[in-house]
């Protein structure tokens, strides 16, 4: 099995070439593991795990209780289907409790579903198709609309329909922004994801944009163009949160561009710009998590920095905005 130190001890040259390292072949049947980190979600966990538990392609399900006060664990222990199991992460954080809920995993795949999200019909299978037509993936993915806080849809992403997103090597892409946006979406091959050491706990938030781009160096990705989950947006989210500002995500570009895996695989002289490119990226989310939620002084605020960045990219921020208002 290859471990995170396997991989920093390559030498440079086996580093930047297209990795071969990760056994290809998938099995007749790969059992998928969904992994829910949760804390005080009683109000949505349990359509959480029927959205779940209802994926035939799923051989189980771990919650990772992370110190709930509420009746987020007795509504998990009520429900009785033998491939749902609880663990307690005594509120270490999200990302220690999704690290805890991988490594006592059995399945060839993860999947990694916030509390408050939904999986679509069928969305477990079609990822699983999209990686069979990638053996080489690492990580397969595809696309979300919103729901509001009563699981009313308010998103249009419908009407992008046909869009596509990288495949293949996708690390340069991804440096420059993270277009993944939510873990309900992807399956992450286990033993890559465990190579590449999980998620960085040191991180509060995109954290998971760092972990894909450590995962997109060691392999390819593959794009399923489908809608495969309602990602729930309400002030409690942690990415949607109104006292949330593009300062609170620039400690994440910073991990990412000082990562000897990512930038070993990074094109040469490509990374300052890859770095101004994500930094764009994450205050231009920012005005659109604004628009989103009313905060429009903000959003004029949030897209003023990117004027002062990059004139170039303000027109593509200033568009992306505008369709956010529209849940697009």
């Amino acid at each position: 099995m290859i471990t995170a130190e396997d991989i920093l001890e390559l030498p440079a040259a086996s580093r930047v070439s297209q990795p071969a390292h990760l056994p290809l072949p998938l099995s007749p049947v790969t059992p998928v593991s969904v992994i829910i980190p949760a804390k005080n979600v009683a109000a949505y966990i349990g359509e959480t795990l029927s959205s779940a538990l209802a994926q035939n392609e799923v051989g189980e399900v771990i919650v990772v209780d992370d110190g709930s006060t509420d009746d987020t664990a007795a509504i998990v222990r009520a429900i009785r289907d033998p491939r749902l199991r609880l663990m307690t992460n005594y509120s270490a954080g999200v990302s220690s409790a999704r690290n805890l809920g991988a490594r006592h995993a059995s399945g060839e795949w993860l999947l990694f579903l916030d509390a408050d999200d939904r999986l679509r019909s069928g969305a477990v299978a079609a990822l699983l198709t999209a990686a069979r037509g990638a053996p080489r993936a690492v990580l397969v993915y595809g696309d979300y609309n919103t729901i509001d806080s009563e699981g009313r849809q308010i998103g249009r992403r419908s009407l992008l329909k046909g869009r596509r997103k990288p495949s293949g090597d996708v690390l340069t892409r991804l440096a420059a922004g993270n277009f993944i946006v939510n873990g309900g979406i992807a399956l992450a091959r286990a033993e890559a994801f465990r190579a590449v050491g999980g998620f960085d706990t040191s991180l509060r938030y995109c954290e998971d944009w760092h972990c894909w781009c450590r995962l997109a160096a060691i392999g390819e990705f593959a794009f399923a163009p489908e809608l495969l989950l309602d990602y729930r947006l309400h002030t409690s989210n942690t990415m949607n949160a109104a006292v949330r500002t593009p300062q609170d995500f620039l400690p994440a570009v910073a991990r990412v561009f000082d990562d000897g895996l990512i930038l070993a695989r990074l094109p040469e002289g490509t990374a300052s710009g890859l770095r101004r490119a994500a930094e764009i990226h994450l205050v231009t989310y920012s005005a659109m998590q604004a628009i989103r939620f009313g905060r429009y002084r903000d959003a004029f605020t949030y897209l003023a920095m990117i004027g002062r960045r990059s004139v170039k990219s303000l027109p593509r921020s200033v568009i992306r905005v505008a369709l956010a208002r529209f849940g697009i």
